[in-house]
């Protein structure tokens, strides 16, 4: 029940964060890096603290006791990551929602899952237990699955370029991005193991399931440095900081698009949140091979962004062949879950 439990948090935590990027199509008259800090602000720092403060015991407490290089660790790789939240943002732009995830969390799938076992010296134990076999098979199924969504991409183009489709689609611009934005999105990974002690003072206090979320004030406020260095470039190089306060332009009402916007914002940094939230969770009730607990989140991530992508009609102008290698790929990441699910559960088994 546990095992089955982790999963469902992290199909919650992947429904999140694929559904997050939605709002930023409704933003009006804002740059993008005046909706990217706006949201920022509320998933890595915001809602980290009102999240740690009420669901952590003790929490002044923990801080003073945990060890300082477990934070300042986490706090820079965060950090990383956070080049890599934006690369992410950026790349929506050229490819989608979908492909964005696709390509960038298949990379991040393999880098985040692996090299931590390997890292810390544990990838000769853990292959010796049971339902290793079956978590390696998964995540190379799972790779196969996101492949098929990378020859689904470029079908796509091929088909906009054919029917002469006016779209701001261009997978040659958003390819390096993706690969950077996944790339650096394994940072995260690391950065949550590396303030695993921090954690493991809150559990000595209480806070049992939930004691991940200490480590997001870390982790997630090292993101945010990151992001708001990239976003305040941006604002002193296009002059538009005044965009948090007024409209240069004409005939809008101030007070109901500036409302209308924070909301936005604040509901992207909801969703974005939520992930890590559900994520954290998830982790600690996958049993033995908690390592592939990012795996599983990523490939979900995927999955999910696919079908939410189909939903919001990013594939509306596709051929039939184009769909057909994203259906494909889709079952083939279903499997791949089932897969790391059946491993876990023999891990737990032995």
């Amino acid at each position: 029940m546990s095992l089955l439990s982790g999963i469902l948090f992290h199909l919650v935590g992947a429904f999140s964060a694929s559904i997050c990027y939605t709002p930023q199509n409704k933003v009006k008259n804002w740059s993008w890096q005046t909706f990217w800090l706006a949201q920022a602000s509320v998933c890595w720092i915001i809602l980290p603290l009102i999240v740690a403060f009420l669901t952590i015991p003790n929490l002044y407490i923990i801080l003073t006791e945990a060890p300082s290089k477990a934070m300042w660790t986490s706090f820079l790789l965060g950090f990383v990551y956070g080049i890599g939240g934006t690369a992410f943002g950026i790349a929506i732009r050229y490819v989608g929602f979908s492909l964005t995830y696709a390509i960038s969390v298949g990379i991040s799938c393999v880098l985040g899952t692996l090299a931590i076992p390997i890292y810390k010296g544990e990838l000769v134990e853990l292959a010796n237990r049971l339902g290793f076999n079956w978590i390696i098979l998964g995540i190379s199924v799972g790779i196969l699955g996101i492949a098929l969504c990378g020859k689904a991409g470029y079908s796509k183009e091929r088909d906009f370029k054919i029917g002469n489709i006016s779209e701001k689609f261009s997978f040659s611009k958003g390819l390096p991005i993706c690969i950077l934005a996944g790339v650096l999105a394994a940072f995260y990974s690391f950065s949550l193991d590396q303030g695993q002690p921090i954690a493991d003072v809150a559990e000595k206090y209480g806070a049992g399931s939930f004691q991940g979320n200490v480590i997001y004030l870390f982790s997630n406020s090292g993101a945010f440095l990151s992001t708001l260095i990239f976003c305040l470039f941006l604002h002193l190089k296009e002059k538009t900081f005044s965009e948090f306060f007024s409209s240069k332009k004409s005939g809008l009402n101030k007070s109901s698009f500036l409302f209308f916007n924070y909301f936005l914002a604040i509901l992207t940094g909801s969703f974005w949140y939520l992930q890590f939230f559900f994520y954290g969770l998830g982790h600690n009730n996958m049993g033995e091979f908690k390592f592939s607990s990012w795996a599983i989140h990523m490939i979900l991530l995927v999955l999910v962004s696919n079908i939410v992508g189909l939903i919001l009609k990013e594939w509306k102008s596709s051929g039939i062949t184009t769909r057909k290698y994203l259906g494909s790929a889709l079952v083939v990441l279903i499997l791949s879950v089932l897969i790391l699910t059946y491993g876990n559960y023999l891990g737990i088994k032995e």
